[in-house]
């Protein structure tokens, strides 16, 4: 069954490296939120091959390689 166009593409993402980084990302706002204050920073970067290079800074870096088959159009 096909997904509704209006759902967002970052929201189909069933699996790789995209839904890891954002499940990540889902966990220290929520984590931060319960803290009561937080502060990171995420940057991504195209390397080799078109594949993404994203980095989520928060306290400790988080880094994800994305080929881009994976990037959603």
């Amino acid at each position: 069954m096909a997904e509704p166009q209006d759902t967002p593409s970052f929201q189909r993402a069933k699996g790789g490296q995209v839904r890891e980084a954002l499940d990540r990302l889902e966990g220290l706002v929520v984590d931060g939120l319960k803290h009561g204050f937080f502060d990171y920073s995420i940057a991504c970067e195209v390397a080799n091959g078109g594949k993404r290079q994203l980095v989520i800074r928060a306290g400790k870096s988080h880094k994800f390689t994305i080929p881009e088959n994976e990037v959603p159009r």
